[in-house]
């Protein structure tokens, strides 16, 4: 009997064990989804368009130089290799991935970048400008065609500021000294079209800002902690 009982004993320590356990872990997975956890998706496109047609006479508009900000939503180096101090999810996850694709396959659209991420967007949240540097290189000016920011912030809505420039390079217009020296100016940049917008967000709908060369989709999907 005395054995009996011994084994009687642990048998119902182990399952005890395994019942706290069990529940160590599920207390341990809820906590792993913070409060206010959002999947964070952008798309920037570039409307396939010859700049000349535009009629927005941007020229003379005057353009505050970047923003100094360490975060980086997407920017493209001279070579091609692009980076982000946010970690970006592929792009077959996300639920804007779908649309990018469709708008590329339509021939008018040219997708410069599709990044997601997660983070939480807690009330009273105030975020970094995240730095955006996307389209073709302007060698002469040094820089993408596409630069600028995207802040997001929150109060009792999550908010989205967009702030992007669509640049070319200005035409080269040669001088004629007295003396016969040909000169050639440095080449300007001309500003295109721009973005300047904030857009109250709500969670599951695609939003979308844009100009008459540039969009932005904009997505965000709450993340519930699982029960």
């Amino acid at each position: 009997m005395q054995t009996d009982g011994n084994r009687l004993c642990r048998l119902l320590a182990r399952t005890l064990l395994t019942a706290i356990l069990a529940t160590t872990s599920l207390v341990s997975h809820a906590q792993q989804t913070p409060d206010d956890y959002y999947r964070a998706e952008f798309v920037i496109l570039e409307r396939i368009v010859d700049p000349d047609a535009i009629n927005e006479r941007m020229q003379q508009q005057k353009v505050a130089p970047p923003v100094e900000t360490n975060e980086v939503l997407y920017s493209v180096a001279p070579g091609g290799a692009a980076n982000s101090t946010l970690e970006l999810v592929p792009r077959s996850s996300l639920h804007l991935g779908n649309a990018a694709n469709r708008l590329e396959r339509s021939g008018r659209y040219r997708v410069l970048m599709s990044a997601g991420w997660y983070e939480a967007f807690p009330p009273d949240y105030k975020g970094q400008p995240l730095r955006v540097e996307v389209g073709d290189w302007l060698e002469q000016a040094g820089q993408r065609e596409i630069e600028g920011h995207i802040t997001i912030d929150r109060q009792r809505y999550l908010h989205v500021n967009v702030h992007l420039n669509h640049w070319q390079e200005g035409k080269i217009a040669a001088m004629t000294t007295g003396s016969g020296l040909e000169l050639q100016p440095e080449i300007p940049l001309e500003l295109i079209t721009w973005i300047r917008e904030t857009r109250r967000m709500r969670s599951e709908e695609i939003h979308f800002l844009d100009s008459p060369t540039i969009g932005v989709l904009v997505f965000f999907k709450k993340i519930e902690a699982e029960q």
